[in-house]
């Protein structure tokens, strides 16, 4: 387990387990509405006992476990999208009929669609040479960056080329390239270039305007400095920027660097046209999501989900350096932002940092809900 797992579990040892379960003048429900009653049955015999077992429901509500009925939505909508993805990969491979595009020409006009948009490239060289008086924090980053894009763009480059090559019969199929135009067919991402892009569940198409965007901010950065709101989901490591934002801060004011932290602020700012120019200190960040809440805008709180809306675009928000000495928070819960919908696991896995949102609930409200914050989402 880690940290986040502790507070959910201790969060449910507060709110379901102590003396309050025998308060015979105030009774204690777990759960509670018109068709059922959860709570401690009355002592007696071991008849009462299962006979108050057998009167329970078989399906469960996500009410009862302090979750919001649009996490039974989620929940199938994930199952569906599993053996949506497990159907495609059992589909027959059939040849076309009469006057129909067959198989490996479709494929070959995706590769040769995505070629085509493949960007220039960018050079890495003469980027560091004409910024070596000012390597700030904030620049390495970019230059990592850019090396980890490169690789990918080289990676997508020969593959789809190679791809072609084979589909025309100039070289042999490999198991991998035939992977490839599996997944080129069924438009998911491919696997190849999967462990060399940031974290995400998008399927093909999706992932295309994902991948174009990336490239238009890392050209932005390269050409007019650090953008005044950074786009986080499209950077490769988020978690070294913010990172950066730290050292940087600290240098400037002469900070000890394990002494000093981040905190965030959520704005009413939806889109980067209302930022008038970066923070002296810290940045302004987009395309953040929010699952499990919702967040009232005008009045900077969380608020209940409205049903079927299952994940809400959040405002830009401020990502300040401080030190720890002087944060000071009063009712703000500290929730985590994760990369994608997946979140994350016990070694900790696709957990960022944690954000820290206004409420006027109590905390454990909002943690069964399961709140979170992710960077991209599925679409």
């Amino acid at each position: 387990t880690d940290d986040l797992d502790r507070r959910v579990l201790n969060t449910y040892l507060h709110e379901y387990f102590g003396d309050f379960l025998f308060d015979t003048f105030q009774p204690f429900h777990f759960f509670k509405n018109a068709d059922v009653d959860y709570r401690v049955p009355a002592r007696g015999h071991r008849d009462v006992y299962t006979s108050y077992i057998q009167s329970m429901p078989g399906i469960n509500s996500p009410e009862v476990f302090g979750l919001h009925s649009n996490a039974e939505i989620n929940y199938l909508t994930n199952a569906s999208k599993k053996l949506w993805v497990d159907l495609l990969d059992l589909q027959p491979r059939q040849a076309a009929a009469s006057g129909e595009m067959s198989r490996e020409q479709y494929i070959d006009k995706i590769a040769s669609d995505i070629l085509s948009k493949m960007p220039p490239s960018f050079d890495i060289n003469r980027i560091k040479k004409e910024a070596e008086g000012d390597m700030s924090p904030t620049f390495i980053v970019l230059g990592q960056e850019l090396q980890r894009w490169e690789f990918l763009c080289a990676r997508m480059t020969r593959t789809l080329k190679e791809l072609r090559r084979a589909i025309a019969g100039e070289v042999g199929m490999s198991t991998e390239l035939d992977a490839l135009g599996s997944n080129l067919f069924n438009g998911q991402l491919p696997d190849m270039w999967r462990k060399l892009t940031p974290q995400t569940q998008k399927m093909l198409g999706p992932w295309m305007v994902f991948f174009l965007r990336r490239h238009k901010q890392y050209k932005s950065w390269v050409e007019d400095g650090e953008p005044k709101v950074m786009w986080l989901s499209g950077l490769h490591i988020p978690e070294t920027f913010t990172a950066a934002l730290v050292q940087t801060t600290c240098r400037k004011y002469t900070w000890a660097l394990d002494k000093s932290t981040l905190y965030t602020s959520l704005t009413k700012m939806m889109s980067e046209d209302e930022v008038a120019e970066r923070p002296d200190d810290g940045c302004y960040v987009q395309g953040l999501y929010m699952e499990g809440a919702a967040f009232d805008v005008q009045r900077g709180i969380l608020q209940r989900q409205a049903p079927k809306a299952l994940v809400q675009e959040l405002p830009i928000m401020q990502i300040i350096p401080i030190e720890l000495s002087k944060l000071k928070l009063q009712g703000t819960l500290r929730v985590p932002i994760y990369v994608t919908q997946d979140r994350r696991n016990a070694m900790g896995v696709g957990l960022m940092m944690e954000a820290d949102v206004r409420t006027v609930d109590h905390a454990s409200h909002w943690i069964l809900e399961g709140v979170a914050i992710v960077l991209n989402i599925d679409t």
